[in-house]
């Protein structure tokens, strides 16, 4: 591994000092938070019991950035509180009934790949451990075909065989205790279908807390959704993708690659429209008349357009990582180009449909740049920066009423799930506009206040755990399955923005894709070293600018640099300069990771020569050992 050393003094600039200034702030709320939900044996601070399929999800979503701290560099203690955490919430949510052999019994993949992105950090933050190898093995066997007791996969026509799957396999029959947490909420969601009796579809609303009601719903969802494959079902690529950056087995690999071109022929059969439903035997709308819309999460469902292109954009960003290849992101493009087509002017901006209904489309509005901007970061390709640039972002803000970029200064709030708010803003510096110059110190100042602001609320009433927990199931206590979230103070787009030269992954199941990630030469562990500040300033295709600043008095410090998240690309050639942009040095690399050496006040700026997706990824890191997995008994 090529060592560069600094040996130019850099004044630490504001956006570098607020970076070490955030670190703090978040390892201490991240403790703070866990002494105030977490018991000794590290289950949660909650109810007594838990019906239904959904739930555990939720936990795991609450406390996942604790080990995502520890990957962009938090405190050490963060890796072992990380790693006990998702074992008691595993077990405790295995006592309640929702998990099965660690896994969730049954329930889809819209929640599936929230409560995974848990499992998935913790790859970054612990390749090595034997337990975790062997937990993303047997959890890819129940989605491959291999685990006879979670028939979920129909390896023969590369397909998911429900909406509901897990460790007990397809749920072809669900019931009304399966969805008895949802009713309450329910009640001011659309109706999944649009002939239920004595329900105005047109209305919006769907009275589920309606036994009558309730019961043609559970009927009809068994007629109609419970047998077959759905777009949302992508997202499982994430969890074989978490496979194969453990043990590099090329079977899952080629899985992940089968199953993305299985849904891409699926969308030319349905003219270029990827449908929202897929029979047991490959038919498009096969339990719904033939109708390639009305599937679970798909055209007609209160999320509409959303479910359907996330889930795709998570499916062809892991097939780009596995492969290298580019073209696979086409998928995702073809349905974002296929629903612009599909738009119409109006009041002097460009809305396109987000749902279809009997009748056709409808739910015109703006659409989301977040989705190009992640094929953008993949591609570096002009036409995906295209596709981000023709839609009026100004108008976007507006039609979904909410200020995220309000004159140029980005805002950390929730607006998004995960307080994920802000990419839109990262894209704009990443092109060097004018407007968005000092985009860094502006985001982390966004994210100290949110930090604040979260530990406020956690200290308050609303924040005490015992006001939720209660045995009784109304509408309130159901909802205490989210208070974690709502009260976690440990939330730092900005600052994985800045460092990892990447938007935060998509909340529903996306992996962290990054252009660069850090390790402590000196403590052999993943993130930034106390005391050091990084700064990707700019990102192309053949390219990467980074700034490195050693803000401390005293001790040394040695950064090795990993070219992507997984050591994806490969790092061809070095310069660096001082800070006032006098090159002082270049070096020929030839590898996935550089060492930097810093002295206290020293700094660099390194223009970084990269190959993108040159390399086969893996969760390793500089000094990762083989893991052999246990083989267990055969009869």
């Amino acid at each position: 591994m090529i060592t560069i050393t600094a040996n130019r003094s850099w004044i630490p600039t504001e956006w570098a000092l607020l970076e070490r200034k955030l670190f703090t702030i978040l390892d201490e709320a991240a403790v703070e938070f866990v002494n105030r939900y977490v018991n000794e044996d590290d289950t949660l601070l909650w109810r007594r019991d838990w019906p239904g399929m959904d739930g555990s999800d939720d936990p795991y979503e609450g406390f996942m950035n604790l080990a995502l701290l520890y990957v962009l560099g938090g405190r050490d203690e963060l890796k072992s509180i990380s790693r006990n955490i998702w074992e008691g919430i595993t077990w405790q949510f295995t006592q309640y009934g929702q998990l099965h052999r660690e896994f969730d019994g049954y329930y889809d993949w819209m929640h599936h790949g929230e409560g995974y992105l848990y499992f998935y950090f913790l790859g970054l933050v612990e390749p090595d451990s034997l337990k975790n190898n062997q937990r993303a093995v047997n959890f890819a066997r129940m989605y491959t075909g291999e685990d006879k007791e979670a028939s979920n996969y129909d390896a023969a026509r590369h397909l998911i065989r429900s909406p509901i799957t897990g460790s007990r396999g397809p749920r072809h029959q669900t019931t009304g205790e399966d969805w008895c947490t949802h009713r309450g909420i329910l009640d001011n969601y659309q109706a999944p279908f649009e002939d239920i009796p004595g329900v105005d579809f047109a209305s919006g609303k769907c009275p589920w807390s309606d036994d009558q009601v309730y019961a043609n719903i559970i009927q009809k969802f068994n007629e109609r959704m419970a047998k077959g494959d759905v777009p949302l079902n992508l997202n499982a690529t994430g969890l074989i993708t978490n496979a194969f950056l453990y043990t590099g087995n090329p079977a899952y690999k080629k899985w992940v690659l089968d199953y993305v071109e299985a849904w891409s022929d699926r969308a030319r059969k349905n003219g270029g429209l990827i449908p929202d439903n897929v029979g047991l035997t490959g038919a498009i709308g096969e339990y719904n008349d033939g109708k390639w819309w009305g599937g679970y999460y798909g055209w007609r469902w209160p999320h509409g357009y959303m479910t359907i292109i996330e889930p795709i954009v998570n499916g062809v960003m892991n097939a780009v990582l596995l492969s290298g290849d580019t073209s696979y992101l086409d998928l995702a493009r073809s349905q974002m180009d296929r629903i612009w087509e599909l738009g119409k002017e109006q009041e002097g901006k460009w809305v396109v449909p987000h749902k279809h209904f009997d009748q056709g489309w409808t739910d015109y509005r703006s659409p989301n740049p977040n989705y190009p901007i992640y094929l953008w970061t993949v591609s570096m390709d002009q036409a995906d920066y295209s596709r981000v640039e023709r839609i009026q972002m100004p108008s976007f803000y507006t039609d979904i009423e909410v200020p995220m970029y309000s004159g140029g200064n980005p805002v950390t709030k929730k607006e998004t799930k995960h307080y994920i708010a802000n990419t839109v803003p990262w894209f704009h510096y990443m092109q060097d506009n004018s407007e968005s110059r000092n985009y860094p110190e502006r985001i982390l100042q966004a994210n100290i206040a949110l930090v604040q602001r979260q530990l406020a609320k956690m200290r308050s009433e609303e924040g005490d755990p015992h006001g939720w927990i209660t045995d009784d199931f109304n509408e309130g206590s159901l909802s205490s399955i989210h208070k974690w979230q709502e009260m976690c103070p440990v939330y730092f787009e900005g600052l994985l923005q800045l460092t990892l030269g990447a938007p935060m992954h998509i909340s529903h199941g996306g992996l962290q894709h990054a252009r660069v990630r850090y390790y402590d030469a000196q403590k052999q562990r993943p993130g930034l070293p106390p005391d050091v500040a990084a700064l990707v300033e700019r990102i192309t295709n053949h390219e990467t600018v980074i700034t490195l600043i050693h803000t401390g008095l005293d001790e040394s410090r040695e950064v090795v640099i990993q070219a992507g998240s997984f050591g994806e690309h490969t790092f061809t050639h070095a310069t660096w300069s001082d800070q006032n942009g006098e090159e002082i040095g270049s070096c020929e690399v030839g590898d996935k990771w550089l060492q930097i050496k810093l002295e206290p006040g020293l700094g660099l700026q390194l223009k970084l020569r990269t190959v993108r997706y040159a390399n086969s990824p893996s969760y390793a890191t500089p000094w990762s050992k083989p893991v052999s997995l246990i083989q267990g008994r055969t009869q």
